[in-house]
């Protein structure tokens, strides 16, 4: 069964046949909302919404643990986080569909292990690679099979939020070999690669970063909405071939 974590840009799946709403408790807390159950494209799905269906919990507030443990519990075989993100690079100009291959953490005071001491033995995982390369190419092929225009391959600047970024610190992230930019791509994929569960991102651009384009004197928030809204479709028509891919 596929899990999909959807971020700002994607608090419900449209594309979801839902059968089912589970509200579940996991040795880390409450996850951000009910799982959903059901299929999409005749393939089960469960999704879950990363800040809450009123998008209520922050990025640095979203409970990371809870949310991967309960789809881990759930039958989650893979996850796939849809997030949005600022364009760094300057061919990633908002309204761009990306599939990222590495991160750089910039997060802070984060719960970004469930193995932090205590009584349960230290356990360290290798990142090198932080997103499954076989969910990647599935992400990249129904992208093809779509007819939708995939980035393949960006570096993924995970911020604390939930303020924007200064341009300041956009310009030090573009030194680091940042192409995008966003706050929520960390603790959540190292967390899933501690319970082995082969976890990749689809990033949608909403805006250039602070100092980029016509962010260069500020964000505009009103458009990163309307930008969200406008390739929305396009996201679930990928969702819809990859699960044709299963």
């Amino acid at each position: 069964m596929l899990a999909i974590i959807g971020g700002s840009g994607l608090s419900k799946l449209s594309s979801l046949a839902v059968e089912r709403r589970e509200v579940v408790r996991t040795p880390f807390g409450e996850p951000s909302g009910a799982l959903l159950f059901g299929h999409v494209c005749d393939q089960p799905t469960v999704f879950l919404a990363r800040h809450g269906y009123g998008h209520t919990v922050p990025p640095h507030k979203v409970n990371y643990r809870a949310n991967i443990w309960a789809l881990r519990e759930a039958g989650a075989k893979s996850v796939l986080s849809v997030a949005s993100v600022g364009g760094i690079r300057a061919d990633l100009v908002p309204g761009s569909l990306v599939v990222p291959h590495q991160i750089i953490d910039y997060t802070w005071d984060r719960q970004n292990s469930f193995f932090d001491g205590g009584d349960t033995p230290v356990v360290h995982v290798d990142f090198t690679e932080p997103y499954d390369a076989d969910l990647r190419q599935r992400i990249l092929r129904a992208g093809a099979q779509a007819g939708e225009a995939l980035f393949d391959g960006s570096i993924y600047a995970a911020t604390q939020g939930p303020r924007l970024e200064t341009a300041a610190e956009i310009n030090r992230y573009e030194r680091d070999g940042a192409d995008i930019v966003g706050m929520t791509g960390m603790p959540e994929a190292v967390l899933a690669r501690e319970l082995e569960l082969p976890y990749a991102a689809l990033a949608m651009v909403v805006n250039f970063a602070a100092g980029r384009g016509e962010s260069r004197n500020g964000v505009h928030l009103q458009n990163m909405t309307q930008t969200a809204q406008g390739i929305i479709a396009r996201v679930h028509n990928v969702l819809q071939h990859m699960c044709l891919d299963c």
